[in-house]
């Protein structure tokens, strides 16, 4: 539901205008300095200002209420809040008749009869991926030596994404776009085949990110084209270093202990400020319609430190659970 990891456990919580969104991390060892200002850089990776997103910003000051003391973690669970203080939730009584096409508006209201507070999408919001990032600033404290580099390689089919976001302006419409992650320093044999493979886990955090539609490893889809002999990557030496890296450092559900290399696909933004066709809730006609509000115009712009986040939680809790992490000593 909203929790995720077995040893290294993330809960995350709130709605995107309710009084705050916040996480809850169970399982992080005792003695890792943490502070406030430990969370500065991922937090405004992530946050708007850049051109193509929201004009809605948020401090997102961490509030740290539990499992810290004097700046060190205390193995107990960390709780950490974020308030909403810039919201507008006027926009979205307005559009409450028309349920959003591509977004959670119908399926939720199905789902919870009605109930779910659909200010600014909710609980189904994109503002909860800052519970995420913060999570993987703590994930990454745990991944001594294992550095994780998220990029966006293309918007709107462009590698020059100032050309991706001109599409986007052109046509007045929203974009997506694709976002590559590499990690290197792991070593090899994580993973628990065959249900908690890398792939399994990581593709199951990956879709945790609101607008992710698909992801591949290493040479992914294009492998079907090629010839085994082709796709095999040669192993060079008794390290295991690989002469390819077709497989994105995963072999058999493990890590290989080669660079671990996979891209998500991120659709475009379903609200869009483009005229569209929906289903109206009050007539229970299909009618002409637009999205009023604040919002990203290509969220895949916002995606690379939140990838990054995911990908450390998963990675942490199988350090944990392969013991590979020695006890901290402040």
């Amino acid at each position: 539901m909203n929790s995720f990891g077995r040893l290294f456990r993330v809960h995350i919580f709130g709605e995107s205008h309710g009084a705050c969104v916040g996480l809850t991390i169970d399982g992080c060892p005792a003695g890792l300095p943490l502070s406030a200002g430990d969370f500065i850089t991922d937090i405004e990776r992530r946050k708007p200002g850049a051109l193509g997103t929201t004009p809605r910003k948020e401090d997102d000051i961490p509030l740290i209420k539990t499992g810290v003391f004097n700046n060190i973690t205390t193995g107990a669970p960390i709780t950490i809040l974020f308030e909403n203080n810039n919201t507008r939730s006027s926009d979205y009584e307005k559009q409450r008749t028309f349920p959003r096409p591509g977004h959670a508006d119908w399926v939720a209201s199905q789902k919870f009869g009605g109930h779910e507070d659909f200010r600014g999408s909710g609980h189904f919001s994109g503002r909860l991926t800052v519970c995420l990032v913060a999570a993987g600033v703590v994930a990454k404290k745990i991944l001594k030596g294992i550095a994780v580099a998220a990029t966006i390689t293309e918007i709107a089919g462009e590698t020059d994404t100032e050309e991706g976001l001109q599409k986007a302006f052109g046509a007045k419409d929203s974009v997506g776009g694709i976002v590559e992650c590499r990690v290197n320093g792991l070593p090899a044999g994580l993973g628990e085949p065959f249900f908690d493979s890398v792939e399994s886990l990581i593709g199951h955090a990956v879709f945790s990110i609101p607008a992710v539609r698909g992801i591949e490893f290493g040479t992914g889809f294009a492998a079907a084209k090629m010839f085994g002999s082709e796709h095999n990557d040669a192993i060079e030496d008794k390290s295991g270093k690989t002469k390819t890296n077709h497989a994105g450092g995963i072999v058999g559900g493990l890590t290989n202990g080669n660079e671990l290399v996979f891209r998500i696909a991120v659709k475009p933004t379903s609200s869009t400020p483009k005229d569209q066709q929906t289903y109206n809730r009050e007539t229970g006609q299909v009618e002409t319609f637009s999205v009023k509000g604040r919002h990203d115009l290509c969220i895949a712009l916002r995606v690379p430190v939140v990838l990054e986040a995911v990908t450390a939680l998963v990675l942490a809790d199988l350090l944990l659970l392969e013991q590979r992490i020695p006890r901290i000593i402040a």
